[in-house]
């Protein structure tokens, strides 16, 4: 990652005018994962000073601006207390407190990393993503557009719901990334299951939750949607696991995480 120059905008229409007038113009975001990529920029818009770092608490919803770092979800309140803690938990077990206090969940949603941890738990729980020109697109909308957009992330929305959730992951140590993960959120007997890390990015199930709510007997349905996943999903291989392992090891990470919100 080369980078020409920087720019701390002081509002979010110089940030966006500066963004879409070259390019080669780029957010950084917490800058975590920049030298992930080999991409030369010519310059960086750092979104620091337009408060875009706060958790609001709302009565149908909980709001998290762009810029509030993954340490920052781990340690608030609204997030323990809603979701039944899914993205507080989930990013508690990101990296190290040094990544966490840096990384954003804005950098997380813009990237659209394959080894998101995070972005399976948002997913599996409808997570709305607002941008400043384009305005409200689902998250599962916005990983799959054919390329990133160009615009800015301001905050993301998610609303409250009487619900039981579930993450499970494996990987080789605790500060490396998910071989594969599960997200797992069960709403009045409607079950949202997202995969990631498969290598690719997160993504929901449509005909496993059709499955669930269709049988009764709970062996029966659960290994029903165990093999509806791996039929529904592509897995690949790649330096921590094979596509063939990474199926194995969906199917008992979806069922241990189903019985665990039922």
């Amino acid at each position: 990652m080369r980078i020409s120059n920087y720019l701390k905008p002081k509002s979010l229409d110089e940030a966006y005018t500066e963004l879409i007038s070259d390019g080669n113009n780029a957010v950084i975001g917490g800058g975590a994962y920049l030298k992930l990529g080999n991409r030369k920029i010519n310059k960086a818009i750092d979104l620091y000073d337009l408060n875009l770092n706060y958790i609001k608490e709302q009565n149908n919803f909980v709001e998290i601006g762009a810029m509030t770092t993954l340490r920052e979800i781990e340690e608030s309140k609204a997030l323990k207390d809603n979701f039944g803690g899914l993205i507080s938990k989930v990013s508690s077990i990101i990296m190290g407190v040094q990544l966490r206090n840096v990384a954003t969940i804005g950098g997380t949603i813009g990237g659209r990393y394959g080894f998101s941890d995070l972005l399976t738990a948002l997913i599996a729980l409808d997570t709305k993503v607002f941008l400043y020109n384009r305005g409200e697109i689902s998250l599962e909308d916005f990983i799959v557009l054919p390329q990133i957009p160009r615009d800015i992330i301001t905050k993301v929305i998610i609303d409250k719901k009487n619900c039981k959730t579930c993450f499970k992951d494996l990987r080789n140590t605790t500060t490396d990334f998910s071989i594969v993960n599960v997200a797992v959120c069960n709403t009045n007997n409607n079950f949202k299951i997202a995969i990631g890390a498969r290598p690719g990015v997160a993504k929901a199930t449509c005909k496993s939750m059709e499955i669930i709510k269709d049988l009764h007997v709970p062996e029966e349905w659960i290994n029903n949607l165990c093999d509806s996943v791996v039929d529904e999903f592509s897995f690949g291989s790649d330096l921590r696991g094979s596509k063939e392992y990474r199926k194995e090891v969906a199917k008992v990470l979806v069922k241990r995480a189903v019985m665990e919100v039922l």
